[in-house]
């Protein structure tokens, strides 16, 4: 049981309770976890609280961070009775921003919260304490999940988790206290003896502790530092040359001294350790104890985003190399092979003495398990009288290596996109061998290194890399300490092999490595740019003037009985939609992104620009009503159509601006964001539009061309299959099928679709005057009725025997007799449900 309890990482005995044996030494002195700091007790109207303090970059607080081996987490509980006394850690529910345990209505549950690349929680249900002390322990591993143990046994278990939306409390704190309402808190429990392993434990360790914690009392033979109680040999004392180092490094420094300060106090170590012989337990004491001490560092540091933190990391990871060296060259052995294995909260570690010859594999791996390692071909080592290994896996480093400048690299690929930051991508892995293994000079020739490592992307570095408009470039890295100070390179490497998920390297020699990812953009040349950007404007400017004609004219024209109809209303909507969203896309192109306007002009692009996919839509639907199926009455229609055209917009983007105001007018431009998802509020509307227009053009098409065969049949008229063609031509402007090629010119591969994206987009008000205003008999025919009626009541010819026009006729009316008002909405079924193919 204390074996279980040496290997913890986090130990807070708290107080002494009947029944629950504190792991003492024969001084009476607690024994205490790694971290034990920062514990104090606050009364609040009554009310105890225990703060364990920020565990920031930890298992607390980041369940993801534990890696495969997943987290243990054990106290003891029970119902506070009302007579009892309250201890320090007292309340109705323990939390982090990972996890949290509670008990509510004779319930107690487990919920367990990860946030990688899918967020999820897993959540498991016992027995709640009563009025006895409780053991409760439960494990999480990502391929195993959730599993609570009671009193030892294990009770039950969620395998599968599920995908889960809030995560409560976000905090990074560790804390326990009493749930519910500000107003309505009461105390209700008592917790004791919490402690922390950064691992899943077994059942038989699980029921080891659970033995020693309630039945034999340990007892040690001397009072010494946790950090020598983590290797299972029998602890001794170090040697004297070291006690002093051992003694400062396990030293609880608190939470108030600098970051710098302590980072010159670990280089100071690390440059001034005695030339003397350790023995095996001594280098154990040594390398936990200054492990614990950059666990320390890492804790306290505030670099992690800011700019100088590859730099601070770079210098802290040389001084880790810098001990570890000290160790396997001065480690004292009788014997050989002599292996020190060991693991923290920073690192797993070796250090190996071996001769080659006793080495039967074909490879030297390190680590020995897992999906990341680095392997050394055995004929490296041939000549060799003996060799000393040391190998590093950094848990947690490679957060702070991700704001990294391409120009302060070695990497002449990055450097070409200096404007772009690069970040580590996988875990930081370590190996340097003594002597140096004989390698080949050429990366393709051998013997050569081999390292894989897994990807470890957050949530914004996957979406970015599934990005299809960015191209993503992964380096196989290392820090190179040539010069003084850390630099990646990738001199001697080269990626052979990987996807998204990791990546296999070859070197040709070894130091640090891990794989580094830079997100480009996709550019076009300046060329193209400029090109692009004229077409752009060139075309929304006609757009726009064409559009304009079209309002006007449908305006002065609607007193005429064929133009005032259902179909020239939604024509006058989409007109009036396209105008607006052209006429604010190019002043956008002169406002600053991340500004109040730019916010404002992007919310309202979207908008607009949904409204024309939405008229779009309408046009659709109205077309199918008139070729295909009747459907509705015209007051119906006339209610949906605006439904659809300006309120169906208006309802997802308010939606949008309220969720993910954020997302408006911040990236580059006055536009939605296209890195946290956004951008589908416009695109998934958008792509519906277009593929129901898309089969509606397909059947009305059809129908045509039946009507064309036709009288080609009868007629022999060999013009009737062009009717076909012009009618598709006519139709595609006001169905938004040009958008199609909006979606092929996503990458810098399909050039041609950009400049026809382009033409065909900014042209749509063009083309939509052209076809439906100026090739368009109906509304030539009512201009020159209007034209003529304007001659004669300027002339004030009042007697003057007028031809009638033709819509006249249509309507009922007879010549020379005033026409019937009709309503906006025309009912008329001769103008409203005819196929507006006249232009053609």
């Amino acid at each position: 049981g204390f074996k279980v309890l040496a290997s913890a990482s986090h130990y807070w005995p708290l107080e002494d309770v009947d029944g629950i044996h504190e792991f003492r030494d024969t001084n009476g002195d607690i024994v205490e976890g790694m971290v034990n700091k920062g514990i104090y007790v606050t009364e609040k109207k009554g009310v105890t609280f225990l703060f364990f303090g920020s565990y920031r970059n930890s298992c607390i607080s980041n369940p993801e961070a534990c890696g495969p081996e997943g987290v243990t987490f054990s106290f003891f509980w029970k119902t506070q009775d009302q007579e009892a006394k309250l201890l320090p850690a007292s309340g109705g529910r323990v939390i982090s921003s990972g996890f949290k345990i509670c008990s509510n209505e004779g319930e107690g549950s487990v919920e367990f919260y990860t946030r990688g690349n899918a967020m999820m929680k897993w959540k498991a249900s016992f027995s709640p304490p009563g009025p006895y002390w409780t053991h409760i322990l439960f494990t999480w591993q990502s391929r195993e999940g959730l599993k609570v143990y009671v009193n030892g046994t294990l009770h039950t278990t969620d395998p599968a988790g599920k995908v889960f939306y809030d995560y409560g409390d976000a905090g990074a704190q560790l804390l326990t206290g009493p749930g519910g309402e500000r107003g309505r808190r009461y105390v209700n429990g008592a917790f004791d003896e919490f402690i922390i392993w950064e691992r899943a434990l077994s059942p038989h360790e699980v029921e080891q502790y659970f033995t020693a914690a309630i039945g034999v009392q340990v007892l040690l033979s001397s009072t010494l530092p946790w950090s020598l109680m983590t290797t299972t040999a029998d602890p001794v004392l170090p040697t004297n040359a070291y006690h002093p180092i051992i003694a400062g490094l396990s030293q609880d420094r608190g939470s108030s001294q600098a970051p710098q300060a302590l980072l010159r106090y670990l280089q100071n170590v690390s440059s001034s350790l005695p030339s003397k012989s350790l023995s095996e337990n001594t280098a154990l004491s040594l390398a936990q104890a200054f492990l614990k001490a950059i666990e320390d560092f890492m804790l306290l540091s505030n670099w992690i985003d800011g700019p100088e933190s590859p730099v601070v990391f770079s210098s802290l990871i040389h001084t880790i190399d810098t001990v570890m060296a000290h160790l396997s060259l001065n480690l004292d052995g009788n014997s050989l092979p002599l292996t020190l294995e060991g693991s923290s909260a920073v690192a797993d570690y070796t250090v190996v003495k071996m001769h080659p010859q006793a080495l039967n594999v074909s490879h030297y791996r390190f680590p020995s398990r897992g999906q990341s390692y680095i392997s050394i071909p055995s004929e490296a080592f041939q000549g060799k009288a003996w060799i000393t290994i040391v190998g590093l896996l950094y848990h947690n480093m490679h957060y702070f290596f991700h704001n990294i400048k391409p120009v302060d690299t070695r990497i002449a690929e990055a450097a070409a996109y200096k404007g772009y930051m690069i970040s580590a991508s996988s875990y930081l892995i370590s190996l340097k061998v003594e002597p140096l293994p004989q390698l080949s000079h050429n990366l393709s020739g051998s013997p050569l290194i081999t390292i894989q490592l897994t990807h470890r992307l957050t949530p914004r570095q996957y979406s970015q890399a599934l990005n299809k408009s960015n191209r993503v470039h992964l380096y196989c890295a290392f820090l190179d300490y040539s010069n003084g100070t850390g630099v990646w390179s990738n001199e001697g490497c080269v990626r052979e092999s990987g996807d998204l998920n990791y990546s296999v390297c070859l070197c040709n020699h070894l130091t640090n490595f891990a794989i580094l990812m830079q997100v480009v953009p996709l550019k076009l040349t300046r060329e193209h740019q400029v090109a692009l950007s004229s077409i752009t404007y060139i075309g929304c400017a006609l757009s726009i003037f064409c559009l304009t004609i079209t309002l006007v004219t449908f305006a002065v024209l609607s007193s005429v009985s064929t133009i005032r109809n259902q179909r020239y209303h939604i024509h006058a909507n989409l007109s009036c939609a396209v105008l607006l969203a052209q006429a604010l896309l190019l002043t956008s192109f002169q406002l600053s992104p991340a500004t109040l306007p730019c916010k404002i002009l992007a919310i309202l692009l979207h908008f607009f620009f949904l409204s024309v996919f939405a008229w779009m839509l309408v046009e659709g639907f109205h077309l199918y009503s008139m070729v295909i199926k009747v459907f509705g009455s015209e007051e119906s229609k006339h209610l949906y159509y605006y439904g659809i055209g300006w309120g169906c917009p208006l309802v997802i983007c308010v939606i949008s601006a309220t969720s993910s105001l954020d997302s408006y007018g911040e990236s580059g431009n006055c536009w939605l964001s296209l890195e946290n998802g956004a951008i589908w509020a416009f695109v998934a509307p958008a792509m519906f539009v277009i593929l129901v227009n898309i089969g509606i053009l397909i059947a009305v098409t059809r129908v045509i061309s039946r009507i064309s065969a036709d009288n080609y049949k009868v007629h022999g008229d060999a013009n009737a299959f062009k009717l076909t063609a012009k009618a598709v031509a006519v139709l595609l402007p006001i169905l938004g099928s040009s958008w199609i090629f909006g979606i092929l010119a996503v990458n810098a591969h399909a050039l041609v679709f950009q400049y026809i994206f382009a033409v065909f987009n900014s042209l749509q008000g063009f083309f939509m005057f052209l076809f439906h205003c100026l090739l368009n008999s109906e509304v030539r025919a009512a201009f020159k009725h209007k034209t003529k009626v304007w001659s004669l009541t300027s002339s004030s010819t009042r007697n003057i025997n007028v031809k009638p026009f033709n819509s006249d006729i249509m309507t009922g009316n007879r010549p020379g007799t005033t026409p019937t008002k009709l309503n906006t909405w025309d009912k008329s079924t001769n103008s409203a449900n005819r196929i507006d193919l006249s232009a053609v």
